[in-house]
């Protein structure tokens, strides 16, 4: 009876082919696309804020290559440290080599957003050092854009099938069908909708900024706290809907998922509470 209400979900990860060998997939796709919009959109505020374009141009590189590496390297020393730390290559490289000595093209096939954020963070302050910006001001900014950002990858998720919902029997269930034949919660989609939401709610409350609306705590931090703590307050209780990546989380009363959020949380609250306030 389930399966009547439910919606099968298998689509092909790979879009076509370069070259006949080299796959591209809607994964790696979605996740360049929620970049270049974020670039768009912090492109549009340094405009606003009449910011030397010479200091902008520099600034997608560090973005694309801090988020990249953090969520890589986060994927792979919270999540499989175990195999990770074995097979170092593996880590650096988005290919998988096999038994017999050959290799074969994978992508970047686990990415972990705690650590795409980590990489992030730390990338904008190299950014900051170099072109003498501050610091807060640049988070500020990439904070408006960031949830358009994670809509996508989790886009890119449910397109690829993975971090799936546990067994539910709503009527909007998804059988991921190249996993098993269970109605799931679809909490990929959940996500993306979430963040969607969140990125309209931050533009709205960036253009009230811009007209200089005093009712609401602009303080330098806010939007980096704002986005912060509304993503990760968020990610936490999905991970309740969500089946635990890893076996060793089946142990844990939190999963690695929440435990990692609540660090974003607790700074997210204070830079969107104290920060500027303190500093002001």
């Amino acid at each position: 009876m389930l399966a009547l209400f439910s919606i099968n979900w298998n689509p092909n990860p790979e879009l076509f082919n370069l070259f006949g060998s080299i796959p591209i997939r809607y994964y790696g796709l979605l996740w360049v696309i929620g970049i270049a919009l974020a670039y768009v959109i912090v492109h549009r505020q340094y405009r606003d804020r009449k910011i030397d374009e010479k200091k902008f141009e520099p600034l997608f590189f560090y973005c694309f290559f801090g988020i990249l590496i953090g969520a890589r390297l986060g994927h792979c020393l919270f999540y499989q440290p175990d195999y990770y730390l074995n097979h170092f290559w593996e880590m650096i490289l988005p290919v998988k080599f096999l038994p017999d000595g050959g290799w074969k093209w994978t992508g970047y096939e686990g990415l972990a957003s705690h650590g795409g954020t980590l990489g992030l963070i730390i990338s904008l302050w190299l950014y900051c050092r170099k072109t003498k910006m501050h610091y807060m001001d640049v988070l500020d900014m990439i904070a408006v854009a960031t949830p358009i950002t994670a809509c996508c990858i989790r886009l890119a998720n449910l397109m690829n099938s993975e971090i799936i919902g546990q067994p539910t029997d709503v009527p909007w269930a998804f059988v991921f069908e190249r996993v098993d034949m269970l109605p799931r919660h679809p909490a990929q989609l959940y996500e993306a909708i979430a963040y969607f939401i969140f990125f309209l709610g931050m533009v709205y409350l960036y253009k009230r900024g811009l007209k200089k609306q005093v009712s609401l705590p602009y303080h330098r931090g806010f939007y980096f706290g704002l986005c912060l703590t509304e993503i990760f307050v968020f990610r936490f209780f999905i991970e309740f809907l969500k089946e635990n990546q890893v076996n060793f989380e089946d142990s844990m009363r939190l999963n690695m998922g929440q435990w990692l959020s609540i660090p974003f949380i607790i700074i997210g609250i204070y830079f969107m509470c104290f920060y500027g306030k303190r500093k002001k």
